[in-house]
């Protein structure tokens, strides 16, 4: 069963991040990985309410495992951060890479504890 969880917010996650990198590219003509950045932070802040709301509701885990694994897990990408800031690093774009490194982990780490505060109740 969990495996299956697993699948089905898989496929989902990937979905949304396939969708996130047909539309934020062509909106913007920057050099930041736009489409990386806002799937990380958005799943970032979609595991803080979920894990947040789990806790407090003392929900079952299986909706963890779905959607913090399944969706979060595919949705969210580490590899392609590291791959794109060592590129912007390689073409010469040493500012936009340090922003991607420093935003990238600061906002992510503040929409997680944001969701979490928000749905346990932390102030």
């Amino acid at each position: 069963m969990t495996v299956v969880l697993v699948l089905v917010g898989g496929a989902l996650g990937a979905v949304l991040r396939y969708l996130t990198d047909l539309f934020v590219p062509s909106r913007h003509g920057s050099v930041f990985p736009w489409a990386t950045f806002i799937v990380n932070a958005a799943g970032s802040l979609i595991l803080g309410v979920t894990a947040g709301a789990v806790a407090a509701m003392d929900g079952p885990e299986w909706v963890l495992t779905m959607v913090g694994v399944g969706v979060c897990g595919a949705m969210t990408t580490f590899s392609t951060f590291g791959y794109e800031t060592v590129r912007l690093l390689e073409e010469g774009f040493v500012l936009p890479a340090a922003l991607n490194v420093s935003a990238s982990v600061t906002v992510a780490m503040t929409v997680y504890v944001g969701g979490w505060a928000l749905m346990t109740g932390l102030t």
